[in-house]
């Protein structure tokens, strides 16, 4: 059966949703952060795993499920929070 409500990920994604959207938004990158810094975010953040892949793996998600974009490679918010 199809179901147009939006998938939810797992939780350590949503956690580094949750970094990542965090110093996207409250930093001062108005374009958005290169995907390396992001990798290098999520690592180093206590509340998400320490392997890089990790990093990489959960990046991909988001962005295949539309909570990030992607513009000349840098990550941005897709629906910041106000």
């Amino acid at each position: 059966m199809f179901s147009d409500e939006p998938r939810s990920l797992p939780d350590w994604i949503e956690r580094g949703y949750d970094i990542l959207s965090t110093e996207i938004t409250e930093g001062d990158h108005d374009e958005g952060i290169p995907r390396n810094r992001a990798r290098e975010e999520l690592v180093s953040h206590e509340d998400f795993p320490d392997d890089p892949a990790d990093a990489d793996y959960a990046v991909d998600q988001l962005l295949n499920s539309g909570w990030l974009y992607e513009v000349e490679g840098n990550l941005r918010v897709t629906i910041p929070e106000e």
